[in-house]
């Protein structure tokens, strides 16, 4: 038996701790304070952060190394020198100074380390940066240019309605009333149901899923329709009566299954949008018509020049939001191209389908799905803005804007049309 029993376990330990004392006392414990402590700039601007880092254990030479765990969105770089001189070492006190630059939209913190050799040890403390897209003239210009061209190509399709054709619609509203289905009844509950497959732990993006699903339809809908060979007395009948339509469901569809979507969303139906929607829909067609009473001629040239001036509208609106948007292309996952593609392409399927099994004709079944199947993206958007707080937002209508690319590029339903007319009118 050993003659110290049990005191010889004691000093074992302390010989074993002892080192490992050292090497705790060797590790620094620093906090760092920024000023500003936190940040909010646009991307490709930059700003200054002075920094503090107080503490015990600062040894001359020590580097101070900035970490950023989400580089794509923001860097960072020394504006001064980064290394710790004795004297600071001696009264344990480090001041620096840094830049920001704001990449891309998202969030992300930065941090210290100090480096020493080839050892890094973290710093207490860390500055919350966010970056945001920043207002540009362009964006302003592709708005207005496309409301204007908008309203020019609404006056020509003013000059081209069949007035008692969209009388008789009215009166027998069946193809107005399968469209309503489709848009205010299929489409919300089938992107509520895509959002949850396609993001279950992206509550943000389905929620800009969910606004898509219940906007009512979009202006380019009686574009593709007139151009695809489709009703198009049908078809802004049927855009006027879901634009009025929006009043009631889209609250409706917001208070019910949008709570479940994101219940801390601060949701706001955007009355007022809607309205100046309508206003923009009527007052040009109003105008066509107008045209048509009391300068005939003119109208009829307004006519002829309708499907050159259609097709050349969509070509420009793809190409300026394309190049308007160069970076919201980052944003596209897989995620978000199916979802994005999903949303119009089974609109149309759906319109379709339920159109010729209520045994409309094809050019109305056709106005049915395009109508189905384009949303008005512009309300969706708008609904984000109040229900997401920045760059969240802006980074949701990245599905949004795809969604509008697949709508402007919408497929040609009249290619495969025969076929599955055939088909349901057999069955």
């Amino acid at each position: 038996m050993c003659p110290i029993w049990p005191l010889h376990i004691i000093i074992l330990y302390l010989l074993a701790l002892c080192p490992m004392w050292v090497v705790c006392q060797a590790v620094p414990n620093l906090l760092a304070t920024f000023n500003p402590n936190n940040l909010t700039l646009h991307m490709d601007y930059s700003d200054f952060i002075d920094v503090e880092v107080t503490g015990d254990g600062l040894l001359p030479a020590d580097e101070m190394v900035i970490r950023v765990p989400n580089s794509h969105v923001a860097d960072a770089t020394w504006n001064s020198t980064h290394t710790v001189s004795e004297e600071e070492a001696s009264s344990n006190r480090w001041r620096g100074r840094f830049q920001i630059t704001g990449k891309f939209l998202g969030r992300t913190d930065m941090l210290l380390e100090v480096k020493r050799g080839s050892s890094e040890y973290p710093v207490n403390g860390t500055i919350p940066v966010t970056v945001l897209r920043p207002e540009r003239v362009i964006d302003t210009i592709f708005t207005s240019s496309v409301a204007t061209f908008v309203s020019l190509i609404f006056i020509n399709f003013g000059c081209a309605m069949h007035w008692p054709t969209v009388k008789e619609v009215l009166r027998r509203p069946i193809g107005p009333l399968i469209g309503m289905c489709g848009q205010f009844l299929f489409m919300p509950l089938m992107t509520f149901g895509l959002g949850f497959l396609v993001f279950p732990t992206l509550p943000e993006m389905h929620l800009g899923m969910f606004c898509t699903g219940v906007a009512p339809g979009g202006g380019a809908s009686n574009i593709w329709t007139f151009i695809l060979g489709g009703n198009l007395n049908l078809s802004l009948a049927m855009t006027s009566i879901s634009t009025l339509a929006a009043f009631g469901f889209m609250p409706l569809w917001l208070f019910s299954l949008g709570q479940v979507v994101f219940r801390n969303a601060n949701i706001v139906v955007p009355y007022s949008r809607i309205a100046t929607f309508v206003v923009g829909l009527i007052v040009p067609l109003g105008i066509g018509l107008a045209m048509q009473r009391w300068t005939p001629r003119l109208a009829a040239f307004m006519v002829r020049i309708l499907k050159g001036f259609s097709t050349t509208l969509l070509l420009f609106i793809i190409v300026f939001a394309i190049v308007t948007n160069l970076y919201i292309f980052e944003l596209f996952t897989w995620e978000i191209i199916v979802a994005g593609m999903g949303v119009p392409w089974l609109g149309y399927l759906a319109g379709y389908v339920l159109a010729r099994v209520c045994r409309q004709p094809h050019e109305d079944a056709l106005a049915i799905s395009i109508e189905t199947g384009i949303q008005n993206t512009g309300i969706a958007i708008f609904l984000l803005r109040y229900a997401l707080p920045q760059p969240e937002a802006d980074l949701t209508t990245g599905k949004i804007i795809l969604t509008s690319c697949c709508d402007t590029l919408c497929p040609s339903p009249k290619r495969i049309s025969p076929r599955l007319s055939r088909y349901l009118l057999r069955s």
